[in-house]
């Protein structure tokens, strides 16, 4: 990373919360810009300070993390939104990656394991923690035969786009490889993902891995 990344952390439990951030602020590219005790804190601090990356906690009391996730997109907030929980229910990470969320990841994985989870999800990279991967990629496959969601309705381009979603590639790297503009890869992206009902670039990537479409 050649720019620091802009992190706002949001967790109602003071211990974990001081913990995440002393972790980002002892790791090169990392500046933690504001810190939220609740959902509600934490929505008004996102439309303050426009962090690149925000770290959010779900099980929180009054506006739990999906909730704040949901009104966070619905505003039209584009950081990258990761989900940093206890929770390894399956329900609750399939939840959250169809509420929009970047990756999931467990609050007892390794410190770096956790950074470089992190840095996946900057690159534009699936952030998941590996034991819960294959349990989302297999509720995206069964979805996709009762909504009989497929590709069709997707132009050549976005087509192209979509496989390089799967292989983990960032719009940078996108943009690279087809030879167009970062800033269209952006448009293509955001209307392949209206067309087939997905909310973020990382719930579209895994369906495509998990329907054979790298």
């Amino acid at each position: 990373m050649t720019e620091n990344t802009r992190v706002l952390v949001i967790d109602d439990h003071p211990l974990l919360r001081k913990g995440v951030c002393q972790l980002l602020e002892l790791t090169e590219g990392f500046i933690v810009v504001g810190e939220a005790a609740s959902g509600r804190e934490g929505i008004e601090l996102a439309k303050q300070l426009d962090p690149d990356l925000i770290l959010l906690d779900l099980n929180m009391k009054g506006i739990n993390g999906l909730e704040t996730l949901r009104t966070l997109r619905d505003m039209g907030e584009d950081a990258r939104i990761i989900l940093l929980t206890v929770s390894n229910a399956p329900e609750d990470l399939i939840a959250a990656i169809r509420a929009g969320a970047d990756g999931y990841i467990l609050k007892d994985n390794d410190p770096d394991d956790i950074l470089s989870l992190i840095g996946n999800a900057m690159q534009g990279q699936t952030a998941i923690s590996p034991e819960l991967a294959s349990l989302l990629a297999a509720a995206l496959r069964e979805e996709s035969v009762t909504e009989q969601r497929s590709q069709a309705s997707l132009t050549e381009r976005e087509s192209a786009i979509l496989k390089c979603l799967a292989a983990g590639m960032s719009n940078k790297l996108i943009a690279r490889e087809l030879d167009i503009m970062e800033s269209t890869v952006k448009v293509h992206v955001r209307n392949l993902l209206k067309k087939l009902k997905f909310r973020s670039r990382v719930e579209a990537a895994v369906w495509a891995v998990a329907n054979q479409l790298d």
